[in-house]
């Protein structure tokens, strides 16, 4: 019987695992530099979470979840995002009432169903950061910084941020009245579900990708034009606090979120490296997430970068990220194998990374192997070594070596490889 792993969700194997682990200390390193922490929440959720944040006519929710009835009929979901997962926790275990300003982060799987590609599959993964009782316009600015600076570490090259304003409940109805107006002639030019989103929610046209909707949507006033002058304040000290960081960015007069709890600060980090699906990153602002879930009326922004993109971006150096083997101990013949045994036990957990042979090999095939593993130094214990009371302690680079004396070879290896 021939079972393989679903379409679209993917094993991660050697060397590609380094470059993740690379990745994920990196992140978590860098987040917590920031003054985060981290929080982690189910991968299944009640489909009416994400149906009432994410909204109804976005294709995540009308396309795209993983939702089924558990044993008592339940509808569940396996989470598409993490944000609304995040404020979930916070109202529910009344954190906020207690501790207003929450600053957390993530790390693990999102599940969407959706025409599997490079960097992009259903199962996915996703790092992020929710800020949550800040309303000042410098944490926008604050985390796009963030995350700027983030890709650099890893060395990403033409990156590019690019910025908006949704508005707020006092100055979208506005715009939204006014886009509903011009579209409603033409209406039978967009996609059926265009069509729908026009009705419920017009703003999701800017998010389609049928060629028809785009042509329409790029001749429609902006969102920016119709900005209130709360929102028009916000948006530019967002744009002054970004210069003050020094981290470039381009006004997108195009910008839509795919999600509709955004509001106010929009934005995208995307790498010229990537080909059509070049978005490394993205966030906003969600001002009313929390209240709509019942909790206290709370400002909120964050962001989220996919895993699988930035390996993609740094696949070529997988190598670097390689764990380092120190020491490789190699037996020519039985004599020292319980005393090898021994000493790989004691210098593992002293934190020096050692490997050894059990299959009973040729010491050349071992040294082979040691080779392979890229092993610093090898340590040969064979019976004629043992006789006389030393160890062969081999520099695999340079292949210079020397004799250690088993009473002191603990001592010295650890002095050498700690």
């Amino acid at each position: 019987m021939n079972i393989k792993s679903i379409k679209g969700m993917n094993d991660v194997l050697e060397p590609e695992i380094f470059a993740w682990r690379h990745a994920e200390t990196l992140i978590r390193m860098h987040f917590e530099a920031y003054g985060y922490t981290e929080i982690k929440t189910p991968i299944v959720e009640p489909t009416a979470l994400f149906a009432r944040t994410v909204g109804d006519t976005t294709d995540i929710v009308t396309k795209e979840m993983y939702t089924f009835k558990d044993r008592n009929d339940d509808s569940l979901t396996l989470r598409p995002e993490e944000t609304a997962c995040v404020v979930r926790s916070l109202v529910e275990h009344n954190i906020l009432n207690n501790e207003p300003v929450q600053k957390l982060y993530y790390w693990g799987p999102m599940f969407r169903y959706e025409r599997p590609q490079k960097g992009r599959y259903r199962q996915f993964h996703q790092y992020g950061i929710e800020v949550l009782g800040i309303a000042s316009p410098k944490i926008d600015a604050e985390l796009i910084g963030m995350l700027v600076s983030l890709y650099e570490k890893f060395e990403l090259k033409g990156l590019n941020v690019k910025l908006a304003s949704l508005g707020c409940e006092a100055c979208r109805p506005v715009y939204r009245e006014q886009l509903v107006k011009i579209l409603t002639p033409s209406i039978n030019v967009l996609c059926p579900d265009c069509q729908i989103r026009l009705e419920k929610n017009p703003l999701r046209v800017f998010d389609c990708k049928n060629p028809t909707c785009k042509e329409v949507a790029a001749v429609l006033p902006c969102m920016l034009d119709f900005l209130c002058q709360p929102c028009h304040e916000h948006f530019d000290s967002v744009r002054d606090h970004l210069v003050r960081l020094k981290t470039p960015f381009v006004v997108d007069k195009r910008l839509v979120r795919g999600i509709d709890y955004y509001n106010r600060t929009v934005f995208e980090i995307s790498s010229s490296q990537l080909g059509a699906q070049d978005a490394v990153g993205g966030g906003g602002r969600y001002d009313k997430l929390v209240s709509l879930l019942g909790g206290p009326d709370t400002p909120a922004v964050g962001f989220a970068g996919g895993v699988e993109r930035l390996i993609l971006l740094i696949a070529d150096r997988i190598e670097q990220f390689r764990p380092k083997l120190k020491l490789f101990i190699v037996l020519p013949d039985d004599r020292g194998q319980d005393l090898a045994f021994v000493l790989a036990q004691k210098l593992r957990n002293s934190g020096v990374r050692v490997e050894l042979d059990y299959t009973g090999k040729s010491m050349k095939s071992q040294m082979k192997r040691a080779d392979k593993l890229k092993a610093q130094y090898s340590l040969i214990m064979g019976g004629s070594e043992i006789d006389q009371g030393f160890a062969v302690f081999r520099n695999m680079a340079t292949k210079t070596q020397e004799n250690i004396k088993l009473d002191d070879l603990e001592i010295e290896l650890l002095r050498r490889l700690s």
